[in-house]
């Protein structure tokens, strides 16, 4: 692991990597079935809400929050993010280029001008339209896998 921990940036492709070697050397691919897999998930997602349940608002960068409570807190978003990355893996998923694609997504679902400033739902707003419906319905031209 040292050599990922001393890179500036880490991928999601060095993660999911990092967790196949992993699961490999464990013999537990034969556990890490997407159903599994996805249960794992909502228990650690279960975890990391723990920290946050009784501490009402939590302003940006947890400044009250004491060094041991944020190492606790990275430790609990990590295994969200690694059961995340592991999941998509095992589904055939290239979870990048599908973050992207939601991404360009949501820009229609939320234009700026209809947007800004607001936490309404994209059907809650009033300048939505059928274009954009239709648009989000029958998906974009954006591509979330690979062509072979």
């Amino acid at each position: 692991m040292g050599e990922v921990a001393e890179k500036e940036s880490v991928t999601l492709e060095d993660l999911k990597k990092k967790m196949a070697d992993f699961a490999k050397e464990r013999n537990w691919d034969q556990f890490h079935s997407p159903r599994n897999l996805l249960l794992a998930l909502v228990g650690e997602v279960g975890e990391l809400s723990e920290i946050f349940q009784w501490k009402g608002e939590v302003p940006k960068g947890c400044p009250d929050w004491e060094e041991e409570e944020k190492v606790h807190l990275g430790e609990e978003l990590s295994d969200v993010l690694l059961y995340l990355v592991r999941l998509s893996d095992m589904c055939g998923v290239d979870l990048g280029k599908a973050a992207l694609r939601k991404i360009e997504l949501n820009a229609i679902k939320y234009p700026v001008q209809a947007s800004k400033g607001s936490s309404n739902k994209y059907n809650n707003s009033k300048n939505k339209n059928k274009e954009m419906q239709m648009t989000l319905t029958e998906g974009s031209n954006i591509s979330t896998t690979e062509s072979a």
